[in-house]
């Protein structure tokens, strides 16, 4: 083998796990693109996802369970925002991974430029069988 493979980490694995958990969910990406780029209230939030607040509220405690989130309170309204940089980069890496383009043509493609083709079509994949 050319190149060392770090080794492995069961706590660093486990936070890691509960970082993707947390992301696998629509709304929550959605949420967190938003505070990616700004600091919101609850209500604004909700009705960015379309949801009431109380459901927008468990996404967010979802979110700041891990770490992705942090929040401060003015009078009766709370507002949100990222909990660092590296979570904007996480989602745009994670749009990356899922077009299915290397990050160096990623970078060099123009900002207008179409998915490929393929990463339009969910692929199929086939369950395990249990008994």
């Amino acid at each position: 083998m050319g190149a060392q493979m770090e080794s492995w980490d069961a706590e660093r694995a486990d936070r890691a796990v509960t970082v993707l958990k947390a992301v696998a969910d629509p709304s929550r990406y959605r949420l967190l693109w938003a505070l990616s780029g700004a600091e919101l209230p609850v209500s604004a939030l909700a009705e960015l996802i379309g949801a009431h607040v109380a459901a927008t509220s468990q996404h967010l405690s979802k979110l700041r369970s891990a770490g992705l989130v942090t929040s401060r309170r003015e009078g009766t309204r709370i507002y949100y925002r990222a909990a660092g940089p590296g979570v904007r980069g996480l989602l745009e890496e994670a749009s990356v991974v899922a077009l299915g383009v290397s990050p160096q043509d990623a970078a060099s493609a123009p900002a207008t430029a179409e998915a490929p083709a393929r990463a339009t079509r969910r692929a199929r994949v086939p369950r395990p069988v249990t008994e």
